[in-house]
């Protein structure tokens, strides 16, 4: 089941210039982490406990999943990503109703006791899709 939205992911090649943005609306910096499997490094910004929170998503290293998003897109809105309770259910019940699978299965995620998996969906929305599943 689809608990609540986590954050929406931001994508940017320079995440420490997005702070005082940031800080302007009012949100600080919770946690940060790396996803080793999509060489990525995230930044979790919050304003309020409790709220969803928004990512700053950017290349950890040469040959990040980003990479070619940034060179096609730039930066900019990447992601809406939902927490779940049951990860891989939600994968399959995705799929069923039309969602592309990105990652066959769930993998690390930037945040301890953290797994995510990302979806796509291509048409009516281009809208990728991550499932968060904590603990």
């Amino acid at each position: 089941m689809i608990l609540r939205i986590d954050h929406i992911g931001v994508v940017t090649g320079e995440p420490s210039a997005l702070a005082p943005f940031l800080g302007a609306l009012g949100m600080s910096k919770i946690d940060e982490g790396i996803a080793d499997s999509y060489r990525t490094a995230c930044e979790f910004w919050r304003a309020e406990a409790g709220e969803p929170m928004i990512e700053l998503v950017s290349p950890a290293e040469p040959g990040s999943v980003l990479d070619g998003h940034l060179s096609r897109n730039g930066p900019g809105l990447h992601h809406v990503a939902v927490e779940v309770d049951d990860i891989d259910g939600e994968l399959d019940r995705l799929r069923a109703a039309g969602f592309r699978p990105v990652d066959l299965a769930p993998c690390a995620g930037a945040r301890s006791d953290m797994l995510v998996a990302f979806t796509y969906l291509p048409k009516p929305a281009g809208l990728l899709v991550e499932l968060v599943q904590y603990g």
